[in-house]
């Protein structure tokens, strides 16, 4: 309710913020970036509302929903006290942080990045619930470069997950690299790069219908190609998005030397270097090296209305 909002706020008095977007579409990138504005705090994957155990788990116990509704609790007031326990908890864990990162006077702001990959538009439905007052960015990349980027996250970070068949693919391309960087053998398997690409249809589709409809003047979309091409003008329209001055000094200088490192790419090097020495990691097109005529005819059955739609090619005709 709007007076619970108030008074919450009376509490926890920072603006709050959500940063979602599908799985290596860019997300941990602009969290590192807008946290640069020295009235700007973001953190990680709280996953409050995109993966579960969800935020609401807290009070999903039916034990604990009486607890909190029972008629003799006097503090309650009559009303289910389910929603400001979940408010309360969220607003802690975030304020905390951005206290102990001294950003907690007036008019600063702490936000969660948590892609949303898993949940889609519900994500936003379950945000809105508890916080109908906060900002939300969505994040959009070239789905054929965010399933790539995913592919070799899996073959890097996650090989005891895969599949048998995703082993030999992994293991052929350790030790013939060339054959899928110039699109002869595919990463993928076919039923993969289908579901994978109709998620990040149904991801990029349907959480920014919702955000739309929902949240008006409070919802920012960007593309992660635009924000390799131009930071300063992305960064300085997400800063005055939150409601902060962008002009804060020493903040571009700060941006061009954040934009020259890539921590993800060296961890991945250390990792893995037999798999990652031949990327170029987080650069745009990379998906033009590596599909096959077959990836390119199976993602386009499967998404090729929502690359028009976003504005990565302007027909099916690719």
């Amino acid at each position: 309710m709007p007076e619970e909002v108030a008074e919450a706020r009376q509490f926890f008095p920072l603006g709050k913020f959500f940063i979602f977007g599908h799985a290596r579409s860019g997300t941990t990138l602009l969290t590192r970036l807008v946290r640069l504005h020295p009235r700007v705090h973001c953190n990680y994957q709280a996953h409050f509302f995109t993966r579960p155990p969800l935020l609401e788990a807290l009070v999903a116990d039916e034990q604990v929903g009486q607890w909190l509704r029972r008629r003799s609790n006097r503090w309650n007031q009559g009303r289910d006290l389910s929603p400001l326990v979940l408010r309360a908890a969220a607003d802690f864990i975030m304020e905390r942080d951005a206290r102990r990162a001294g950003k907690a006077e007036p008019g600063c702001v702490v936000g969660d990045k948590s892609p949303n990959s898993l949940m889609d538009d519900e994500a936003v439905r379950l945000m809105l619930k508890i916080y109908p007052d906060a900002h939300l960015v969505f994040i959009v990349r070239d789905g054929r470069d965010a399933l790539v980027s995913h592919r070799f996250q899996a073959f890097i970070d996650r090989q005891e997950y895969i599949s048998a068949e995703d082993q030999r693919i992994r293991d052929d391309y350790i030790h013939d690299p060339a054959a899928f960087l110039s699109g002869q053998r595919s990463i993928f398997t076919a039923k993969g790069l289908r579901n994978s690409a109709l998620g990040w249809a149904k991801n990029v589709t349907a959480t920014n219908q919702i955000a739309r409809q929902s949240l008006g003047e409070r919802y920012l979309s960007l593309r992660y190609e635009d924000l390799l091409a131009r930071p300063w003008e992305q960064m300085a329209r997400l800063w005055t998005f939150l409601g902060v001055e962008p002009s804060t000094a020493g903040l571009h200088e700060s941006l061009e030397v954040e934009m020259a490192q890539n921590p993800d790419a060296e961890w991945q090097y250390q990792k893995e270097a037999s798999i990652a020495g031949s990327l170029s990691k987080g650069r745009r097109g990379t998906w033009r090296e590596l599909f096959t005529p077959g990836d390119r005819k199976i993602f386009k059955e499967a998404a090729g209305q929502a690359l028009i739609d976003w504005g990565y090619e302007p027909s099916l005709d690719w």
